[in-house]
């Protein structure tokens, strides 16, 4: 099993312990380097900081919003970054939710599959530089129609370093799953657990080709009072099952609800969106926060890291900032 780091928020300014981190992680033997996106920093500066100051580890996006950029401008940062790092970038793109897309991006949102669709076909070719790119989508058309009429089909002046570049879905629906599988070269789940993700995914992931990553997101806090480190991850659950979407949409509460939590899904939302945030946190279940992470003495965490060996998951993608744990986990993995 392969592992990653999710370098998490940036810390003070400078980029120094970014670059620390990543560093030590190079030297352990880490396979890869994740920066995060959402409405704060974007996914790409980091990444190319920390590539100036790395030589062999991967930078991976976890996760690029695509309503932040056009496939076009996508492909122009990612062959840039992966030219300039020796083609070491793996691209994770994702969805998001309607409140990002249409209140920070102020983009659509509706049909989110289909938009992905498109908007991966031509990425592929952008990068392919096989010819001019020209698209008759339903969400991108290229060049565009009702402008000026001057548009034209223009082919990526760029070489890239390599003619494909990974790309890995950002995804917790099971329909959204089946797309990365069918299209996609890897998976970033988020709240997984490795006890019940085939209940949930064995369809979504039935046709998946041999060599497809799942790099599942895994907090990971030592710790010898257990229920000091489960409230950490209960902190985090409860922000998104109760306050990252609307009442009647929250992709992460419906994903929490399939893992066989509904009922404590609606009880968090019902306690955050009501203003008791503590109560929505502290509503959600051990049993869940334990399985969706590695917490509590290293004792157990070695033992609890059978159950994700035993897995599909193919890396692990390590949330901390603590030293310790970033190389307690490469001598038991790597």
């Amino acid at each position: 099993m392969k592992l990653g780091l999710g370098i998490g928020p940036l810390g003070p300014p400078g980029g120094a312990s970014v670059v620390e981190f990543a560093k030590e992680a190079e030297a352990l033997g880490y396979d890869t380097i994740w920066s995060h996106e959402i409405y704060g920093s974007d996914c790409f500066t980091p990444l190319a900081w920390i590539g100036a100051h790395t030589s062999t580890i991967n930078l991976g996006t976890s996760i690029m919003q695509i309503s932040a950029r056009s496939p076009a401008s996508a492909a122009m940062h990612a062959i840039t970054l992966d030219y300039m790092s020796n083609g070491r970038l793996k691209l994770g793109i994702g969805v998001s939710g309607p409140q990002v897309v249409e209140g920070w991006y102020g983009q659509p949102y509706p049909k989110p599959l289909a938009r992905t669709r498109e908007w991966i076909s031509i990425f592929r070719n952008i990068v392919a530089r096989d010819q001019p790119v020209s698209f008759a989508g339903d969400h991108y058309q290229m060049p565009y129609q009702g402008g000026t009429g001057l548009g034209k089909p223009l082919k990526l002046i760029q070489h890239p370093v390599r003619p494909n570049i990974p790309l890995y879905l950002g995804a917790e629906g099971p329909k959204n799953v089946a797309l990365g599988a069918e299209l996609c070269d890897g998976w970033i789940p988020m709240f997984l657990s490795p006890y019940r993700m085939m209940d949930v995914y064995e369809d979504s992931l039935a046709h998946r080709p041999p060599h497809f990553d799942i790099s599942a997101t895994v907090p990971v806090i030592i710790d010898e009072n257990i229920d000091r480190g489960l409230a950490q991850i209960k902190q985090n659950v409860g922000f998104y099952v109760g306050g990252m979407g609307a009442k009647s949409f929250n992709v992460h509460k419906d994903h929490i609800g399939r893992l066989g939590f509904a009922e404590d899904a609606d009880r968090i939302q019902e306690l955050f969106m009501s203003g008791h945030r503590d109560e929505a946190i502290a509503a959600v279940p051990d049993q869940l926060a334990d399985e969706i992470a590695l917490v509590g003495p290293k004792e157990r965490i070695r033992e609890r890291l059978e159950a994700w060996k035993d897995s599909p998951v193919t890396q692990l993608n390590v949330g901390t900032r603590d030293m310790d744990t970033l190389r307690f986990l490469a001598e038991e993995l790597l």
